[in-house]
């Protein structure tokens, strides 16, 4: 979504800084093809640095931005501290997540509720992601009258159906082109519920022999020992495919049947409104607004289920391609609709000018975001 955002921005109005706490963020050449300058602080995890907060500062206030930024609670908790020790720079912070003071580890936890008593006082607005993060959020005691919902958005001209890829991605996979594919795009992590996927996919193997299962995303290869024993303990190697992290993920979500997410917490899984861009219908857990984002297109499990999982995948196995097809086609128009990058990123433009005054001509803003190892993307 930083990616997205700024892109989509108007470059004759705005202009983006990108600052990393951490390491430098495997989006850097993105943003900085772009034009987007892209620093890092190169904070360690463990031992906070007073003096690379008051660098920040200096940053601050050399680069001059009339808005920041700030992504997810460790960014937004030093972001903020650093816009106060620089001047009077309006911060918005960013909200990812969807489960509040159970995400993470014990520090976060306190930088999270450390957020929560200042958000009355430090950010001029406080940018959620879905409604389920808003929710959890007001209920942890952030500042209500500052709490709004920006939705992630997707690019319907990059994310977009493919006739080629059916055929394509089952080349790759050396399997053949009437082989039912069913895939999960998602790192390796207990919220994801890999355990959950995989049970279900023995169930719905053994139903229908000829359906197999791809797997994509960070540490998912077959050197994961965890998610490997889990794979040839349920008897499914055979038709599991690990492609790890990937680029081409739009030809993978078209060459699918379905897609699906298996997690115990989201709040706006991203790769859910991809993959209906492509014309895939998916199957999801009623987690974060996956429900709200899938809408009449798709089908809603419970979460930590892998008997309904199996019975919803087997139902839209059932129904047959014509009807897999119009429900794909519907969840594209969907997110058209409602979910449509240029919408999403608008509706940030309008909130950075106002913050900046309102009147300006051009606008010039810094996002602050700590590395992704560091709280691993929603």
């Amino acid at each position: 979504m930083l990616c997205g955002i700024a892109a989509g921005m108007d470059s004759t109005r705005f202009k983006n800084e990108v600052v990393s706490l951490t390491g430098i963020l495997d989006l850097a050449e993105r943003l900085q093809a772009m034009g987007v300058r892209v620093r890092t602080l190169a904070m360690k995890r463990s031992v906070p640095n007073p003096l690379l907060v008051m660098r920040l500062a200096q940053w601050i206030r050399k680069s001059k931005p009339d808005v920041i930024h700030t992504w997810m609670y460790h960014a937004n908790l030093v972001g903020a501290l650093a816009a106060r020790l620089a001047g009077n720079v309006p911060v918005v912070w960013g909200i990812h997540c969807g489960l509040g003071s159970s995400v993470g580890n014990r520090r976060t936890i306190l930088v999270n509720r450390a957020c929560a008593l200042l958000s009355g006082k430090w950010p001029a607005r406080i940018i959620c992601c879905s409604q389920a993060s808003m929710r959890t959020h007001k209920d942890l005691g952030y500042a209500a009258e500052k709490l709004e919902v920006i939705p992630n958005g997707f690019d319907l001209k990059q994310f977009k159906p493919d006739p080629t890829a059916r055929g394509s991605l089952r080349d790759d996979l050396g399997v053949p082109v009437r082989t039912l594919l069913i895939g999960m795009a998602a790192r390796f992590h207990p919220e994801k519920d890999h355990w959950n996927f995989i049970q279900a996919a023995a169930q719905l193997h053994k139903l229908i022999p000829e359906s197999h299962f791809l797997l994509c995303g960070l540490d998912i290869t077959w050197q994961n020992q965890q998610l490997r024993g889990w794979i040839d303990a349920a008897g499914i190697a055979d038709c599991c495919h690990l492609l790890g992290v990937r680029r081409d993920m739009p030809r993978l979500f078209s060459g699918m049947d379905m897609a699906t997410i298996s997690s115990r917490t989201e709040a706006f899984p991203v790769v859910i409104g991809e993959a209906m861009a492509c014309g895939t219908p998916c199957i999801v857990t009623d987690v974060g607004d996956s429900a709200l984002i899938v809408g009449e297109t798709g089908t809603v499990v419970a979460p930590g289920n892998p008997d309904a999982l199996a019975a919803a995948w087997r139902k839209l196995i059932e129904a047959g391609p014509g009807v897999r097809h119009r429900l794909g086609m519907a969840a594209r128009n969907r997110v058209q609709q409602h979910f449509a990058l240029p919408a999403v990123v608008e509706r940030y433009q309008s909130t950075y000018t106002q913050l900046a005054g309102g009147t300006l001509d051009s606008v010039s803003s810094m996002g602050l975001s700590q590395c992704a190892r560091e709280i691993p993307p929603v």
